[in-house]
């Protein structure tokens, strides 16, 4: 398995951050990776909300179905899956200074032959993780109070 995590801090307040990332079709603004990210079901967003997710990394495309999993208060587990990975993003927000306090964490589990790609992953996914913290610290700043 392979796991990246970063912790960093942003200007809105953790119910704005929590109901932002619960929808992760908004994946396509905040995730470097993601090309498209749609809905697969319709509705408020609940646990079992599902999108289906095209990404691409290190040049290599992939579609993943992601599903809401967990969501509270202060945490949002999303869940990906294909047949040659599964993907579990994990997001906790507290309260932290004037705003929210966020641990990203990407767990990425590869199946079958693609265990042998895991050694090269934790590199890609290294670098991954700094972009996306980069890129989810603007966005989310970026939202309104």
């Amino acid at each position: 398995m392979t796991t990246v995590s970063r912790t960093f801090t942003v200007e809105p307040a953790p119910e704005v951050v929590v109901a932002y990332l619960a929808d992760f079709g908004h994946a396509e603004e905040w995730d470097p990776g993601t090309e498209r990210c749609t809905r697969n079901d319709s509705g408020p967003v609940r646990v079992g909300s599902s999108w289906h997710n095209t990404s691409k990394i290190a040049g290599v495309s992939t579609e993943l179905t992601y599903t809401l999993e967990q969501l509270a208060d202060d945490r949002v587990v999303l869940v990906g899956r294909n047949d040659t990975a599964t993907s579990t993003e994990t997001i906790e927000v507290t309260p932290g200074g004037t705003g929210s306090s966020v641990t990203y964490t990407n767990e990425l589990q590869f199946n079958g032959l693609a265990k042998v790609a895991a050694p090269l992953g934790k590199v890609v996914f290294e670098k991954l993780g700094n972009d996306t913290e980069r890129q989810l610290t603007e966005v989310l700043n970026g939202l309104v109070r």
